[in-house]
This record gives C-alpha cells, sequence and structure tokens, in this order.
C-alpha cells in the first residue's frame, strides 16, 4: 500500500498546476529513488486498457453526436437491447475524458436498466486523447459555461429520442462529480444527481436544485471534503433531499476500478449499489 503522502502528492499534481518534473522530482525524494518511483507511478496512473469489461450481449451500444454549446458533442449510449422507453442517466467523467474506463461505466447503469449516456467533454477540441496527461492539460482549456451547456444540451437530445421516457439522472466522478452538482443545480427537470468525490456548488445555488442528491465522499480526500459540511448544511436548510456517505480510510477516485493505488473495492461495490437504489427509488 502506498503511503499517503504520495497519493496526496499524486492528488495534486493531477488536479493543480503542478508540472510533470516537479511531480516526478518530489515522487522520487518521496519514493528514494527512480526506480521505486516508476513502480509507484504505474499503480498511482489509471490503466484504461485494463478497464473492467461489463458484457454487451444485452446491450444496445453506439456512439452519437447531439448539437453543443458551439458545436457538435460525442457521447457513448447504451441501454438494454429491449426496444422501449428507458428512465435516462448522464453519465461525467473525470479530468481525463471519456475512456475506456468511463465506456464501462455506462454499460453499468445501462445493465441496470436505463438509457446510458456519457458526453465526452473534450469533443470541443477533438475528443480525447489517449494520454491521461495531455487530456488533463485539455481541460485547462475548456470554457466552463460552455462546459455545463454541453451537458445541459444532452438532456435535450435524450428527450428526443424515442428510447427516452423523460425521467432523468447523472452520475459524475471527480470533474463529473462537480459537473453532476452543477446539473442539479441548472437543470430543473433532473430527478437524482449522484456525486462521487465532486466539489460542491455555490451555497447561494444550493436552493435552485430540484433534483434528490447522492454523495459519495473518501474520507482520505481533503481537498473535496473542505465544504463538505458547508454543502450539507446548505442542502438541509434548503430542504432538498439528499443521501451522503463518508468511506472511511479511502482516497479520492476509490470507485475508478483502473486505478492500482486508490481503488477500493469493497466501497467501490457499496457505493455503486446505493447509486443504483438511488436511481430505481427516483427514476
Amino acid at each position: 500500500m502506498l503511503d499517503q503522502k504520495i497519493i496526496n502528492l499524486y492528488d495534486e499534481y493531477t488536479h493543480k498546476p503542478l508540472t510533470r518534473k516537479d511531480f516526478m522530482v518530489r515522487l522520487v525524494q518521496l519514493a528514494g529513488s527512480t526506480t521505486a518511483a516508476l513502480s509507484m507511478l504505474s499503480m498511482l496512473e489509471s490503466g484504461c486498457s485494463t478497464a473492467a469489461k461489463t458484457p454487451t450481449d444485452e446491450l444496445m451500444t453506439e456512439n452519437v453526436t447531439y448539437p453543443g454549446a458551439k458545436g457538435d458533442m460525442m457521447a457513448y449510449v447504451a441501454r438494454p437491447k429491449a426496444n422501449k422507453k428507458y428512465a435516462a442517466v448522464v453519465v461525467i467523467h473525470e479530468n481525463r475524458g471519456l475512456n475506456a474506463h468511463i465506456e464501462d461505466v455506462t454499460r453499468r447503469v445501462a445493465r441496470a436498466g436505463y438509457l446510458a449516456i456519457a458526453p465526452n467533454a473534450l469533443s470541443p477540441l477533438g475528443g480525447t486523447p489517449a494520454n491521461e496527461d495531455e487530456a488533463r492539460k485539455l481541460f485547462t482549456q475548456l470554457n466552463a459555461e460552455d462546459s455545463l451547456q454541453n451537458f445541459i444540451k444532452a438532456f435535450d437530445y435524450l428527450g428526443a429520442r424515442k428510447d427516452c421516457n423523460d425521467h432523468f439522472g447523472c452520475v459524475g466522478f471527480c470533474w463529473g462529480g462537480a459537473m453532476s452538482n452543477k446539473l442539479a443545480v441548472n437543470v430543473p427537470s433532473l430527478k437524482a444527481a449522484v456525486v462521487f468525490y465532486g466539489t460542491q456548488p455555490a451555497v447561494e445555488d444550493v436552493p435552485k436544485i430540484k433534483a434528490a442528491v447522492q454523495i459519495h465522499y473518501a474520507s482520505l480526500d481533503e481537498r473535496v471534503n473542505a465544504r463538505m459540511a458547508e454543502y450539507e448544511n446548505a442542502l438541509k436548510a434548503a430542504n432538498i433531499e439528499y443521501e451522503q456517505y463518508l468511506y472511511e480510510g479511502i482516497n479520492h477516485a476509490f470507485h475508478n476500478d483502473t486505478s492500482t493505488a486508490r481503488y477500493n473495492e469493497a466501497a467501490a461495490k457499496l457505493a455503486w449499489q446505493r447509486t443504483i437504489a438511488f436511481f430505481d427509488r427516483k427514476l
């Protein structure tokens, strides 16, 4: 198991302006040698080639485009094969873009009985590059308001599909968790928003939320948890229906099963069971 200081350093690298060179220098210092640092790096960085492969035999999957704020948005769609109307869930990726892992999560939502769509936030910049560092850099070039509108417009696209029953939910992870909170504030038709370790909306925006909200936090995730109590108090004050779970002794990104160092199988499975049960109740 990696030292918490190393995991915290990686979180700083992936979420704050810290160059690859500076990150590696500090990682070598903590690891004690370049060889040890490289070994630890392979555990820290997600390996999307190892993304769990959810069976597709009972699913219909497709790559689609829909009109975004300033151009077409690319998205991955999955649902059960039966031709009927389904409640729809927007799946929102981390700050690595739409990759194999998030496509797999989208199929998990579909196998639970939903029409699932995962928009690619990096569509305006050409899509998601294979290299994670390049993907993270592209996120710094996105216009925040345009990104929000691009995800809001996913609901317009879903509403026009013949296989959608106009019951909408969303689930997001990290960057996507923050976007899930933003959608809760900005999409009145949203019935359920699930947030995995995502930063919170402004307190003054919380009363705008019409959806029920379910939030999953990792106890060691100091960066995201800094406003956890403030958000919960705002939800209570605004009489917003919510569920909040804190998973002890685990790190940010604990649901990502391609991250050896941070994935926690027990917490991930429990959080996912709670997520699907929440959608089943609300959608």
